[in-house]
């Protein structure tokens, strides 16, 4: 099995579109020579060789692999980790790249999807298995796979219908990539029908649900925040986090909030964008609406008088979930959205709140909507009513955290699920 001519020459035509989307995302030129290193060559020594290798696109897929990859290390396996993503990156690093686990982690992007290039890679790292994790499907990096005889299984899978729309379009390449898969273990039965439908072989896919509702918070972030809680005199302020934004979601939320912030001296938002590049975009919006705005990017901390605080960096969000008192997801206000992970403050009892814009996961959301467990506002002021609410009702926010809470239980044991199928690869 190859992949197509057409394919392999398109990737080369947009090799030069592709370098220049990473020297615009760049801070410095030396970090843009970095990331061209690790995706078109020539690649760094590999710290460790006959690796399980996660393959993950950026901070929510990292998040959900999370518990697989540290059950593994903690083993004593070798794990090489690879995103596509700088926050992915980042992500992965700030869990893992630290002890007891420094010498057996390593995570660097995923080689552009070149034949030459995946080849290397994979002679370079020799991995015993490649995981990839939710919907992330490369035609070179699957085919190379099958080549050397490495197991290939995608994790935790889901696929919307507007995924599965696009995916429909190319099937000659779509039906290769999902036959050469040898397992794949959806989330829901919404997502396995639609592979299947695809091409996925009925009997090398199954239903194992979602790992995501294993995820645990990091401790030394639950540690962090509670430091800080101290040092920054954050015992009597009201700490709201507006998480992984995307434009306009700031502006918007932020203006139809200004009243309250300007009348409660209490009141405090946590801004996270999803995308460092619009860090200072953020900033200015923020100064724009004479918001006194400090930023953790200059060291700064949050003081009496701070009404926004920009969290502009990376691998920090449970940190930024464990100071608050009630939140919303973002990407799911914008339009077209999608949605991100929702279990994250869930797992910190923090009560949540997104917009209409979910589908990325619709399943996982539908069932917190339907028993009271997180809410959806239609728009800006309806999210921003929510979020004041939740901060003003103390039985309002322990009911909905209770719901929620609820609902982690009772979907918990997937991972388990995950690892009894990895295992048997190994």
């Amino acid at each position: 099995m190859t992949t197509p001519f057409w394919y392999n020459a398109a990737l080369a035509i947009l090799k030069p579109v592709y370098q220049w989307r990473i020297k615009k995302r760049a801070e410095n030129e030396q970090q843009y020579q970095q990331e061209c290193l690790e995706r078109f060559g020539p690649f760094q020594p590999a710290k460790n060789q006959h690796v399980l290798w996660f393959h993950v696109v950026s901070v929510g897929e990292t998040n959900a692999a999370q518990p697989l990859i540290e059950h593994y290390l903690k083993l004593g396996h070798p794990i090489l980790v690879t995103n596509t993503t700088k926050t992915g990156q980042a992500r992965a690093k700030s869990l893992f790249l630290k002890a007891p686990y420094e010498a057996l982690f390593q995570a660097v992007y995923l080689p552009a999807d070149q034949k030459h290039l995946v080849q290397d890679f994979f002679q370079k790292y020799q991995p015993k298995m490649l995981v990839l994790v939710e919907t992330e499907l490369w035609p070179n990096l699957i085919d190379q796979a099958q080549l050397a005889n490495v197991p290939t299984i995608l994790v935790n899978a889901r696929l919307s219908e507007k995924s599965a729309k696009g995916y429909a379009k190319v099937p000659s390449l779509t039906q290769q990539m999902l036959r050469g898969l040898n397992q794949l273990l959806a989330q829901d039965q919404a997502s396995l029908e639609r592979f299947q439908q695809l091409g996925t072989p009925k009997n090398q896919s199954d239903v194992v649900g979602s790992i995501k509702f294993d995820i645990h918070a990091p401790q030394n972030f639950i540690d962090q925040a509670e430091r800080l809680k101290v040092e920054w005199k954050l015992t009597h302020r009201k700490i709201i986090t507006l998480a992984s934004t995307h434009a306009p979601e700031e502006q918007l939320l932020l203006e139809a909030l200004r009243t309250q912030l300007d009348a409660d001296s209490e009141l405090l938002f946590i801004v996270v964008p999803r995308h460092p590049e619009r860090f200072d975009e953020v900033y200015r919006a923020a100064q724009n609406l004479n918001l006194t705005t400090h930023r953790r990017s200059l060291n700064e901390v949050i003081q009496t008088d701070t009404q926004v605080y920009l969290a502009d960096s990376m691998g920090e969000m449970w940190l930024w979930y464990g100071l608050s008192q009630a939140c919303f997801v973002g990407g799911s206000l914008n339009v077209p959205g999608g949605g991100h992970n929702i279990l994250e403050p869930i797992v910190l009892k923090v009560p949540t709140v997104l917009g209409p814009n979910y589908f990325n996961f619709q399943t996982i959301v539908d069932e917190f909507v339907k028993e009271d467990a997180v809410a959806v506002g239609h728009d800006a002021s309806h999210i921003a009513a929510m979020l004041i609410d939740f901060i003003e009702n103390k039985s309002l926010a322990e009911q909905m955290t209770e719901n929620a809470t609820a609902i982690m239980k009772k979907n918990a044991g997937s991972l388990k699920k995950h690892i009894a199928i990895l295992d048997q690869y190994l």
